[in-house]
């Protein structure tokens, strides 16, 4: 039965790892993503979307609750959400969808912890990041039910000599995007209520290892694939540094050292292959769902947790605030106005969570950072009268960053520093901090910086408040003996 009521259906597909520049509606011309270029055609496609927390587990964390990594303290791959965080009166946005009649699903990666949590979603089918071949998941019975299993980078022929790239031992038939791509469809074809579906799916490529089926890369165009950024910028080379002896450890078991451009254009070829397989699987759920009559009334959103530098500065992966790892693809296609549109504005991917609660009906908390897309007509509703974002303020456990329209501004744990801009000098080779003429731009990058972090990190502690209006000197309770203080206290 198809769902009446004047809520769009929203479907958000997530993939992993995924940078701005290897699709083919962000100007790629050596692969083919028709399906995500036919999503671009029917919505507003975001140039300037960035990640402001670029690791898996972080981006992923301030999604589901809305909330800066500064404020949660989620800021590496090995910290998740605080098991009470209901007493703190947070709901992750799946818990308000079901609020307000929806229902929720979560397929692919998600990569919550542990990793069955369901924060709040309805129906979970999980395939769990490549780099986490135990988890017994539904991709995992599925293997089994096939005779196959999960295989690590390692295993692959020729994987540490290729830097990761590799074709992948199991058939496209047993892949891993090719499973949540299918149990997306499944989900949708069994979709049959009175109330609307908001389903998350989460792509587990273009992650590495660079596994693509080998029919996969076949029309890649060598001869246009974009070499890696050679250059490393001035005063940054401990952070390379640090992404190199990162690259080495069991979990990817890569010597990224002594690459070569020639192995890092085999690098992009297998991860451009990879590209094609997410896209071959957004086909397939936009083709269902147009088959099944649920096109006209579906909020579509397209984008990626972060990017990966595929060899750009001799590195490998994301974590810092280069382009390659931190600017995102974001497509959000309105069941409204399926007229194609392009933003050049500044936005975050954390800024999805607000647009989705939005176009459910739901309400903004006070306590989330995230704010409603800009340029989107919210199906005939209009935006919200709030400010659009002025700037983006990025951070991980070991570096954070100031971006403001050309200007990026960031610092690292290693004492080093970065200014660039971005419109003259878009692969980030001259560093900008030591330069004098540019000594007032960076003195007020850092004050923005600061000022900012600072707000974010004090509210990040509210759980642990006692007195929040200077009244309990005067509270009588405060004095007796049996005075328990509230913790944690809530939002």
């Amino acid at each position: 039965m198809p769902n009446e009521s004047n809520q769009p259906n929203i479907l958000f597909l997530l993939a992993d790892q995924l940078r701005w520049d290897f699709v083919g509606c962000y100007g790629a011309e050596f692969l083919e993503t028709p399906n995500i270029d036919r999503l671009a055609a029917m919505g507003t496609r975001y140039t300037n979307a960035y990640s402001a927390h670029p690791l898996c587990v972080p981006a992923r964390a301030a999604l589901i609750t809305g909330t800066h990594g500064l404020k949660t303290g989620i800021l590496t791959n090995g910290q998740w959400v605080r098991p009470d965080y209901p007493s703190q009166g947070i709901k992750t946005w799946p818990e308000r969808l079901n609020e307000a009649d929806y229902s929720t699903a979560a397929i692919g990666k998600m990569h919550f912890y542990p990793w069955m949590e369901r924060m709040g979603f309805d129906y979970k089918c999980v395939t769990e990041d490549k780099r986490w071949p135990l988890i017994r998941d539904d991709y995992h019975h599925y293997l089994h039910q096939h005779g196959s299993r999960k295989y690590v980078g390692l295993e692959h022929d020729q994987y540490e000599e290729t830097k990761g790239a590799v074709f992948s031992i199991n058939p496209w038939e047993l892949s891993w995007d090719h499973f949540v791509g299918k149990e997306a469809v499944s989900y949708l074809e069994k979709h049959d209520e009175d109330n609307p579906f908001s389903m998350m799916v989460g792509f587990t490529g273009p992650h590495c290892p660079y596994d693509p089926n080998e029919e996969f890369i076949e029309n890649v165009d060598l001869a246009k694939v974009p070499p890696a950024e050679e250059g490393v910028p001035e005063d940054c080379t401990q952070v390379k540094a640090a992404n190199v002896e990162g690259n080495r450890r069991k979990w990817n078991g890569v010597e990224i050292s002594d690459w070569t451009p020639e192995q890092k254009i085999k690098v992009r070829q297998h991860y451009a292959g990879l590209v094609q397989q997410v896209d071959l699987e957004v086909g397939s759920i936009l083709d269902t769902l147009e088959k099944k009559g649920l096109l006209e009334n579906t909020l579509i959103i397209f984008s990626s947790d972060h990017g990966d530098y595929l060899g750009d500065h001799g590195m490998a992966g994301k974590g810092t605030f280069y382009e390659g790892s931190c600017h995102i693809p974001m497509i959000i296609s309105d069941p409204s106005n399926r007229e194609a549109a392009v933003s050049e504005k500044q936005v975050e991917l954390t800024d999805i969570t607000a647009t989705i609660l939005t176009y459910a009906g739901c309400d903004l908390p006070d306590y989330m950072d995230s704010i409603p897309l800009p340029d989107l007509p919210y199906n005939g509703r209009g935006r919200p009268d709030v400010p659009e974002r002025d700037a983006i303020v990025g951070a991980v456990s070991d570096g954070c960053m100031y971006l403001e329209g050309d200007w990026k501004y960031s610092k690292y744990a290693t004492g080093e520093m970065t200014l660039f801009n971005l419109a003259e000098d878009p692969n980030e080779i001259n560093n900008l901090i030591n330069d004098p003429a540019y000594h007032e731009q960076a003195i007020r990058c850092e004050s923005e910086l600061s000022r900012r972090m600072l707000k974010l990190v004090y509210s990040g502690h509210r759980d642990k408040i006692v007195d929040h209006d200077n009244t309990l000197w005067c509270n009588p309770e405060f004095g007796t003996e049996n005075y328990r203080r509230t913790y944690p206290q809530p939002w």
